[in-house]
């Protein structure tokens, strides 16, 4: 009997039903590759959550076997995990110049620089790790040095495409590498796995060339200082303000610290070309008139800590909005930034600026393929199957249909969730299984030290505030208190007599408490909050957290 052959297993374990912390494991026998690496921003009920990382519980598990990270672009939902993933899983990162640069920046922040081999690629490299042979293929994005991967092993060959659109007029004319697609295509694929994140949108994306006639026509006859906030990563439009600025003889400054990082990065390695004598340091700008100025910033999704926001909350020190000033958000929001975005623009108008934004002025494209560049994308290479990336469900189910309309049949199309284990061959692509997936969150040096019983916590006080009773007890009598510290909840000296009852309501409960022999502190603290909670409630129809303090003497 023929021994069975092996399949090869494809486990996301972020990036489906979501757009964020996208990584995929690729497992053929005894090989592991992980493509990207990313993390996700937390949402308004994760309080002061910094970050969101996929669970790494199977990697952990798997680590004897992993061979490499693979990266296919430079955001950070693709790579801003690696860090904290790298601290418990020694492996090589493979990445484009640009990318590896920027995975950098974050490694020598975490200390793991000297501990991490890098390993810099470039489209059309073809590498062998383990039992994977796996190719770069040229594609565009909204950050530069963006790649596809085609992964091939006994088993299957896949495509992955990466975050992508296509762009015949790229900034830095390294235009989407169609022929390849067509020739691997040709050559025949088993599984295509594609972004999902603009399948909702017909048509195509309008090319990043574009946006640098906006900024030309906008900045004409501007007497004014020009502020233009956006990706700090987004450096083909951080070039297109630079060479707008130079046109209307303008000096450059940089503001925002991720803004500094990147932009200083992307210089180094060639992929910004700003003449020094066209920079100048933002504590430097005020020795300049306001035409001789445009400030290219962090902030542009109203993030509190970014430059941006500070400056339109007046309490940004190296630089106060000034009235006249022409303040260009060169971005779209981020569902769910929407409130935040708005909320700055509304400052910067209470300041005296002039405020453009997306819906004001074409001062904004996607790095995202729409319909008709993911229908090209699919006829070029021609899979046997499909299993769309990148994406909330929605767009996952709206892309599996794309690929059914471009004549997949529907089992072929597989729409899957994180922690799904997908086995592909030559003749069939499945779900077979699962593996522990999730998410781990990072509050400051806290890591997954945090979770849902904490955010509950968080949210209540959130809510409703905190309300404390402290009792000192002597061979279970009273002593001292209760006393009561309300934070969040009440304001104690404009409620006194609402404070005076809820000592009167503990006095009852710690009487009945000894009439009926209770000393078991566990028993008296539970007492005093249900008494508590129903008193409160029924006087404020509120439910603070009550937290009761014993203290014995």
């Amino acid at each position: 009997m023929a021994a069975k052959k092996s399949k090869l297993k494809i486990i996301p374990l972020g990036g489906l039903g979501e757009v964020g912390k996208n990584i995929t494991l690729f497992e053929y026998k005894k090989d592991i590759i992980i493509v990207d690496c990313g993390v996700a921003f937390p949402d308004e009920s994760m309080f002061g959550i910094d970050a969101v990382l996929p669970d790494y519980t199977y990697l952990i598990n798997n680590k004897d076997k992993i061979r490499a990270v693979l990266l296919t672009h430079g955001h950070e939902d693709h790579i801003g995990g690696l860090p904290y993933m790298l601290k418990q899983i020694d492996v090589p990162i493979y990445g484009t110049k640009l990318t590896i640069g920027l995975v950098e920046n974050k490694l020598a922040e975490h200390k793991l620089l000297n501990a991490t081999t890098r390993k810099v690629v470039k489209a059309k490299d073809k590498i062998q790790i383990g039992g994977f042979e796996i190719e770069f293929i040229q594609t565009n994005h909204s950050i530069a040095d963006s790649v596809a991967l085609h992964i091939k092993c006994e088993a299957a060959t896949v495509i992955h495409t990466g975050d992508f659109k296509i762009d015949f007029t790229p900034i830095d004319e390294n235009v989407i590498d169609l022929k390849r697609f067509t020739e691997l295509g040709s050559e025949g694929v088993d599984l295509l796995m594609a972004d999902s994140t603009n399948v909702e949108l017909p048509g195509y994306t309008v090319s990043e060339r574009s946006v640098g006639k906006t900024f030309m026509s906008l900045f004409d006859g501007v007497e004014s200082r020009i502020l233009v906030a956006t990706f700090a990563s987004n450096i083909h439009r951080v070039q297109q303000v630079a060479d707008a600025a130079r046109a209307h003889n303008r000096k450059v400054a940089i503001s925002g610290r991720s803004m500094v990082n990147v932009t200083k990065t992307a210089r180094e390695l060639g992929y910004l070309h700003i003449p020094e004598d066209c920079i100048v340091d933002i504590r430097d700008i005020n020795k300049y008139e306001p035409n001789e100025i445009v400030v290219i910033t962090t902030g542009s999704q109203g993030e509190p800590l970014a430059a941006l926001s500070r400056m339109a909350a007046g309490e940004y020190r190296q630089l106060s909005i000034n009235r006249g000033d022409l303040v260009i958000i060169s971005a779209s929001a981020i569902p769910g930034n929407e409130k935040m975005i708005t909320k700055v623009i509304n400052n910067l108008y209470k300041l005296g600026a002039e405020v453009v934004y997306e819906k004001l002025a074409d001062i904004h494209v996607s790095g995202h393929a729409k319909q008709d560049e993911l229908k090209l994308i699919h006829t070029l290479v021609g899979a046997k199957f499909f299993m769309p990336v990148h994406g909330e469900y929605r767009m996952l189910m709206r892309h599996a249909q794309l690929a059914e309309e471009l004549g997949m049949p529907e089992e072929n199309a597989i729409v899957t969730e994180n922690g799904a284990v997908v086995e592909v061959d030559k003749t069939s692509c499945k779900v077979v299984g699962r593996v522990p997936s999730g998410i781990t969150l990072v509050d400051g040096l806290g890591i997954g030290d945090v979770g849902n019983i904490v955010l509950r916590d968080r949210k209540h006080l959130s809510e409703d505030g905190l309300f404390i009773v402290v009792v000192t007890l002597s061979k279970g009598k009273t002593v001292a208190g209760p006393d009561v510290i309300s934070r969040g909840f009440v304001y104690v000296r404009e409620s006194e007599e609402l404070i005076s009852q809820s000592r009167d309501v503990v006095k009852t409960a710690l009487a009945k408490c000894e009439e009926k022999n209770i000393h078991e502190w566990n028993k008296i603290k539970g007492e005093i909050k249900d008494s508590l909670e129903h008193f409160l409630y029924e006087k404020t129809m509120r439910k603070p957290m009550i937290l009761p303090i014993i203290m014995e003497v």
